[in-house]
């Protein structure tokens, strides 16, 4: 890739950091930078089309709810979905993994059925379901995963022989960077009738996805992590599967007719998108989608993984730093580690001083700092805009810290 033609779309990289040192920018897995196409799709919105969506007969309403479901299409085809209709705009992904486990979980699932989640499960695909287990009297079964931060498989197909209703996974973990195999995972979930939640926050924005061929049941993913706005997130769900799904949300948008004392729902996917939604947010994640099918996803991929494997490289240079996770060749396009003796809080901080930015604490993932004994981790994740110089200068600070700090 043209890594400084990329760099020059993103307005902020040009900054310096609060320290007065130019800004490296490594905490995409938070949240990526955007560019200006996705900027400037926004304003042109807001400039020229704002109205509501869907019930105006003006001019500028026809625009905008052409606007809005032609980001529908356009996250359709970014992720081979069959159809427009399998979309459906969500805040972000835990919106969208609570949206499959209290409307679909909360109809389907009955007490003692069984819900196989994993050991590295973010937040968002851990407490949803530990909330409708807590209503319903489910049971919840979890895949570990061994020293190296890969999900042990052979204990997933002893769990598969308890016929679990459900199996709900992370696609890359964000704190170990796995690359889980969802293919398999899917498969055998399938051949024992459990339908599958995948959680994509962070493959959607590293790999060409295609949904279709993965066979998954449910897919979520936020549109922040892939050069679009905050505030928006997809759900996709194969049709059959939306079809069986009650809303979770009422009100204006939802529905077909309304009486005084009952109502009648609208189709998927309006069925699941109350009240007005995020209209500007929705074009900006079609722009940040056509932004990176122009790059190419398998491209962007490469990058990251040729960054990641330097990064491992040259980290594991440093004394005293620990890696987390499996090595280069099987994680995405982050590095978590720890180093002995200097809190997680204290080392990120000090990175900042050197214009650095990266992510310490838990990440959203308690249970897996917990199994692994830790409080907290420092995790630099690197996204197409980043460079082997910028790793350089990491690893050259962490250096500099561990002598100041250690």
């Amino acid at each position: 890739m043209n890594t400084p033609a990329i760099r020059e779309q993103f307005p902020i990289l040009h900054r310096n950091s609060q320290s007065g040192m130019p800004l490296i920018y490594l905490d995409s897995a938070a949240t990526s930078q955007k560019p200006n196409v996705v900027i400037d799709a926004m304003q042109a919105y807001y400039r020229h089309h704002n109205a509501n969506i869907h019930r105006g007969i003006h001019t500028l309403a026809e625009e905008a709810t052409s606007l809005y479901e032609s980001a529908r299409e356009t996250s359709a085809q970014f992720i081979g979905a069959s159809s427009p209709d399998e979309i459906i705009f969500t805040r972000n992904t835990t919106e969208a993994l609570n949206l499959v486990a209290q409307a679909w979980g909360g109809k389907h699932l009955n007490a003692g059925d069984l819900v196989i989640l994993t050991e590295m499960a973010h937040h968002a695909n851990l407490v949803p379901w530990q909330m409708l287990a807590e209503r319903k009297s489910l049971r919840l079964e979890f895949i570990p995963f061994d020293e190296q931060g890969t999900l042990d498989l052979a204990e997933y197909a002893r769990l598969l022989e308890q016929s679990p209703k459900v199996v709900s996974f992370t696609h890359i973990s964000n704190v170990l960077g796995t690359h889980n195999p969802a293919e398999h995972i899917i498969a055998q979930a399938k051949s024992v009738g459990a339908v599958t939640v995948l959680d994509a926050a962070q493959s959607v924005a590293q790999l060409p996805i295609n949904v279709q061929a993965l066979g998954v049941d449910f897919m979520a993913f936020s549109a922040h992590k892939m050069c679009g706005p905050t505030g928006i997130g997809v759900l996709y769900g194969k049709a059959e599967r939306l079809a069986e799904t009650p809303p979770l949300l009422g009100g204006g948008g939802m529905i077909r007719r309304v009486r005084l004392r009952s109502f009648e729902t609208a189709d998927v996917p309006a069925r699941f998108e109350a009240g007005t939604p995020a209209i500007a947010e929705a074009i900006g994640m079609a722009a940040a989608m056509r932004f990176l099918a122009q790059i190419g996803m398998e491209e962007i991929h490469q990058h990251e993984q040729a960054l990641v494997r330097y990064a491992w490289e040259k980290l594991s240079e440093v004394p005293s730093l620990r890696l987390l996770g499996p090595a280069a060749d099987s994680r995405g396009g982050l590095a978590t580690f720890i180093m002995e003796e200097i809190h997680a809080h204290d080392l990120a901080q000090e990175l900042d001083r050197f214009g650095i930015a990266v992510r310490a604490g838990h990440h959203c993932t308690m249970p897996l700092h917990n199994k692994l004994g830790i409080a907290a981790s420092v995790r630099a994740s690197f996204y197409l805009y980043n460079t082997f110089e910028e790793i350089d200068h990491l690893v050259l600070a962490l250096f500099k810290a561990r002598e100041w700090l250690g």
